[in-house]
């Protein structure tokens, strides 16, 4: 007996040890990436300093580096893709979250709604990017030219709405798991006190649920922030600082994919893995602040 439960205690601790090893693991990787960001971003760290963030001129061959436009560019595409996705998503969310949530009797509708948003989840990036390049830059152009601005047809605009369809998914499905928290007390509740569908969800569930909303929509953006493939082949790639959301553009993600192979020198491969550090902390800080509002709405 003795000698079984003796077992079973080693059992027990070479387990925990094995879980204890994949989480330092983990740990160390990302602080090996981090290590390896800063590292690689001294030589442009030295030739420009801390004004590269603020730099507009972006000039490999004459080794001057800004990284203003390509900031400038990720962050419009990612709120406006946000902006655009918040109508779409919440719609979902609260549609399969409170409507049709997992424990009712699901219908062949929601059962479709809920299959194409996994669907659209996991469709590659680069469909997308194919996708906006034959059908979303004809249709854009086709509106600039009747709203008299310069027809690019690809640009920020673009760019978001493609970003947009990426992660309505996300975040519909982090609102309807946000929305299915709410306390069935609370909506029955109100509906003792005669209130409709309608108006459960507009005062009880949606003030309930808003903080961990906008954090599902907060780790969103993280996901816009990073998309790489499907911008790079609807945002124009021009290094120039853009005027307007119809103008082309570029981000940080797409301008490290397209240049990286074309680093002849030191400090041109610098700027550009500062400006994957530059990248790394936006979306790491994002994601923070998303996971941190979502932990305290669960507790």
């Amino acid at each position: 007996m003795m000698n079984h439960i003796a077992g079973v205690d080693r059992k027990d601790w070479l387990f925990r040890k094995i879980l204890w090893i994949g989480g330092l693991v983990i740990l160390c990787l990302v602080l090996g990436i981090l290590l390896t960001l800063v590292v690689g971003s001294i030589p442009s760290l030295r030739a420009t300093g801390i004004r590269f963030l603020w730099g507009k001129t972006w000039n490999p061959v004459n080794e001057v580096f800004g990284a203003l436009p390509f900031l400038t560019g990720t962050l419009l595409t990612s709120f406006l893709a946000l902006f655009i996705s918040i109508p779409f998503s919440l719609s979902i969310a609260i549609f399969l979250g409170e409507y049709f949530p997992p424990a009712r009797k699901r219908n062949r509708f929601s059962h479709l709604v809920r299959e194409a948003v996994e669907l659209i989840a996991g469709i590659p990036s680069v469909i997308y990017g194919f996708w906006g390049l034959f059908v979303l830059v004809p249709a854009v152009r086709q509106l600039e030219m009747k709203w008299h601005v310069l027809p690019y047809g690809v640009g920020i605009f673009t760019a978001s709405l493609v970003l947009a369809i990426m992660i309505i998914p996300y975040a519909a499905s982090l609102g309807r798991e946000i929305i299915s928290l709410v306390p069935q007390d609370l909506k029955e509740a109100a509906y003792s006190l005669g209130a409709t569908r309608w108006e459960v969800i507009r005062h009880v569930v949606l003030p309930y649920a808003r903080s961990g909303i906008f954090a599902g929509l907060l780790l969103s953006l993280g996901r816009a922030l990073g998309e790489t493939m499907a911008v790079t082949m609807v945002i124009g790639n021009t290094s120039e600082l853009p005027t307007s959301i119809f103008s082309p553009g570029n981000t940080l993600a797409s301008v490290i994919a397209n240049e990286f192979t074309e680093a002849a020198n030191r400090v041109y491969l610098s700027a550009l893995i500062e400006l994957g550090l530059v990248l790394f902390v936006v979306t790491t800080c994002i994601h923070l602040i998303g996971k941190t509002i979502v932990q305290r709405f669960s507790a």
